[in-house]
């Protein structure tokens, strides 16, 4: 494959740190072309639950009781499900039952996996936030119907799972198909810390509100917040969504890079252009 070609930008020279696992080369070819530094520090990555037999059990559930609504909050999970079905020999049986239910998504990334089955979402939230899912539901008849929810990492959710009790649902059915887990050694992340603290990088990019706590858990145990805050003041700091940015302004950091509408790699890479061009 052809090496694709250099483009001027004006992250020529800018030293970017990026705590992406998952989709590290991709993120980091997109800032390379246009000839930033980037200095690679992946945080977490995304691992199978090790509690296979409770989302097998939500699976043989999921195609024999085949709910009324799926409510579908990451693409990465929806994939996890997918190749935990191929695993057990139960994947048409699971695409068959998702092409017969309402299948409403957070945001366009849940939409982005059901293309791969050849399925699209039904209704996507106009917010890529749970909040978002509940202003969607709030138009839709829920009383004593059936719904599926997928949730992910270590987070139970709990305010949409409330919000979904208080429906009169006739059955709520919920499964988180992985988990995140701590990637990086921590002399990688003290070192990340340091040079925020030196004013040495131009921007850190996050991509997921786990990286977000795994750099500050670091920091706690290490006694570096301090020097953590010290260089998130000095430092341009950019999130790829809502909830990234929430949980930033919960740390108390200020996020000066956001793509306003679409949450891909792409337009945060252009807004961030945009940010070093004026």
């Amino acid at each position: 494959m052809a090496k694709k070609p250099i483009i001027e930008s004006p992250l020529c020279g800018k030293k970017i740190a990026l705590p992406e696992s998952r989709q590290l080369d991709v993120l980091a070819a997109l800032f390379e072309r246009r000839q930033a530094k980037v200095f690679r520090v992946p945080l977490v990555t995304i691992l199978d639950t090790p509690d296979q037999a409770a989302t097998i059990k939500w699976l043989h559930w999921f195609i024999r009781e085949t709910p009324d609504y799926f409510i579908i909050l990451t693409g990465e999970g929806l994939r996890r499900l997918l190749d935990a079905a191929a695993r057990n020999n139960i994947k048409d049986e699971f695409v068959k039952a998702l092409g017969s239910v309402q299948k409403i998504c957070r945001g366009p990334k849940p939409g982005r996996a059901l293309k791969e089955v050849g399925l699209s979402s039904d209704i996507e939230s106009s917010i890529p936030t749970s909040e978002g899912i509940m202003q969607t539901l709030e138009s839709l008849k829920l009383s004593d119907l059936r719904a599926a929810v997928q949730l992910y990492g270590d987070d139970p959710n709990v305010q949409l799972m409330a919000y979904l009790h208080q429906q009169n649902l006739a059955a709520i059915e919920s499964v988180a198909p992985y988990v995140y887990a701590a990637h990086s050694n921590v002399e990688e992340v003290k070192e990340l810390i340091d040079r925020l603290s030196n004013n040495e990088l131009d921007l850190l990019a996050f991509t997921s509100k786990s990286q977000v706590k795994r750099l500050f858990m670091v920091a706690k145990e290490f006694d570096l917040l301090d020097d953590l805050h010290k260089g998130l003041l000095v430092t341009h700091v950019g999130a790829i969504g809502p909830i990234v940015q929430q949980e930033l302004s919960d740390y108390g950091v200020q996020v000066s890079v956001a793509p306003s509408t679409k949450y891909f790699m792409k337009p945060f890479v252009k807004a961030a252009e945009s940010l070093f061009s004026s």
